[in-house]
């Protein structure tokens, strides 16, 4: 029998600051991504670097800090958002990209204007990319 590993993501940091009145500073940032590493987190989502020049400067912070766990920040599927994301994570010693586009039929229809196909080829490009 193969031995399974859970793998703990934690988007505390990013998708935490998606409720209404909830951000935090990048001294709050620093000090979640250290109590998550001490608690043996496997990948922490420091943020979305492209969303403005402070949540990069927080997400390059963690990634210079956190030495055990690896650092990944949120990039759409465009070149500017993974290039932007890249360089925030590049000081990471576990750096990574995790990049995402919408599938759902109308987001696809509604919010980007393209075809199944069109978001699976800007999907491999995002991949790329990255």
């Amino acid at each position: 029998m193969a031995k399974e590993k859970l793998i703990i993501f934690d988007t505390t940091m990013r998708d935490g600051e998606q409720s209404p009145g909830a951000s935090m500073t990048r001294d709050d940032k620093l000090r979640i991504a250290r109590q998550l590493e001490r608690m043996r987190v496997d990948v922490i989502e420091a943020g979305f670097p492209a969303a403005s020049d402070g949540d990069f400067a927080s997400v390059q912070a963690v990634a210079r800090a956190i030495r055990d766990s690896t650092i990944c920040g949120l990039a759409r599927a465009n070149e500017r958002d993974i290039r932007r994301c890249g360089e925030a994570v590049k000081v990471a010693a576990r750096p990574r990209v995790h990049t995402f586009i919408a599938t759902s039929p109308i987001h696809m229809e509604k919010k980007l204007r393209m075809e199944p196909s069109q978001v699976i080829d800007q999907a491999v490009r995002a991949i790329k990319w990255a």
